[in-house]
């Protein structure tokens, strides 16, 4: 059986160009995401306490999802223009990925 993943990347942004980041995020970013086979959900958030700043964690099929010739595109040579803009707006970017290991709902 396969396990659930979880793709998570937080990241601050300079202010004067938080606007531009929200708008890219839910414009772009997000939509391109869950085009992809296997993106399941997309969240965002903003700290309340702590850096970084935002917080985006997308659950996944599984993590083999980022193996994936869908994904290796958009990360690769089909990355947008803006996306490419944006990436160099990033200010202590993290990227990490994560297998299930146990899950319980109420």
């Amino acid at each position: 059986m396969t396990k659930p993943g979880l793709l998570l990347f937080m990241t601050d942004i300079d202010p004067p160009h938080e606007s531009e980041f929200h708008r890219w995020y839910e414009e772009e970013h997000i939509p391109e995401r869950m085009a992809i086979p296997g993106f399941l959900t997309a969240r965002r958030f903003q700290t309340l306490e702590g850096s970084p700043k935002y917080l985006a964690i997308y659950d996944l099929e599984s993590p083999d999802v980022l193996c994936s010739p869908n994904y290796q595109r958009m990360i690769g040579p089909g990355k947008t223009p803006w996306t490419r803009h944006m990436e160099q707006l990033f200010v202590n970017g993290r990227r990490n990925v994560y297998v299930g290991i146990s899950e319980r709902r109420r």
